[in-house]
């Protein structure tokens, strides 16, 4: 029986990287799938973020965020794209990818290039570039973007997580009847999941 978990981010939340850590080690061992959903903290045409530029910003990435990397053994880095990207080409791709079988490396790839790499994510030809490395198209996949075919399917999901899925910060998972907000071990995540199982067994 497998458990189904949704889970809600943006690629420039580093809470979001940091929480992705444990739930990727809860993939490997218990019957779950993951379907990460959209959901973008600054979307176009909003302002657009600097941390290198807004002290309180450094400030936490220096005495919390880095320090959580450390201890959660995560290797991340405050990526000097300046200002931040906006995500929803990402997102595009994000669509793309899963209807082509990577929707997750994918999403993990872009994840990576971001806060280990420092890459613009919000540059096509970068973007292209991960989706050719997780065995996608790179042509398709470029002609997708250009044309923004996914627009529409990342608005629809972006209204979902928004209204319907009423979810008010990233990182969420949603387990069952469970929705955990913000960082969660692995050992909270597992409790949640093996409490999902056995409500799957008794029916």
């Amino acid at each position: 029986m497998t458990v189904k978990i949704k889970a809600y981010s943006d690629f420039i939340c580093p809470f979001c990287f940091l929480g992705k850590g444990p739930l990727d080690e809860i993939v490997k061992e218990k019957d779950v799938e993951v379907e990460w959903m959209p959901f973008e903290l600054r979307p176009s045409p909003h302002s657009k973020i600097d941390p290198w530029k807004e002290p309180d910003k450094l400030s936490s990435w220096d005495s919390f965020i880095l320090p959580t990397a450390k201890k959660l053994g995560v290797d991340m880095r405050l990526p000097r794209v300046s200002p931040h990207p906006y995500t929803n080409l990402a997102f595009e791709g994000c669509h793309f990818a899963k209807e082509h079988g990577k929707g997750n490396e994918f999403h993990h790839r872009v994840f990576t290039a971001f806060f280990q790499e420092e890459q613009n994510i919000e540059n096509v030809e970068v973007l292209t570039n991960l989706a050719g490395e997780v065995g996608l198209s790179m042509d398709d996949f470029k002609d997708a973007l250009v044309s923004r075919k996914y627009r529409e399917v990342h608005q629809k999901a972006l209204t979902h997580a928004y209204e319907e899925a009423q979810i008010m910060a990233v990182p969420t998972f949603i387990i069952g009847d469970e929705v955990i907000q913000g960082l969660a071990s692995k050992e909270r995540l597992a409790q949640v999941i093996d409490k999902e199982l056995k409500k799957k067994a008794n029916k």
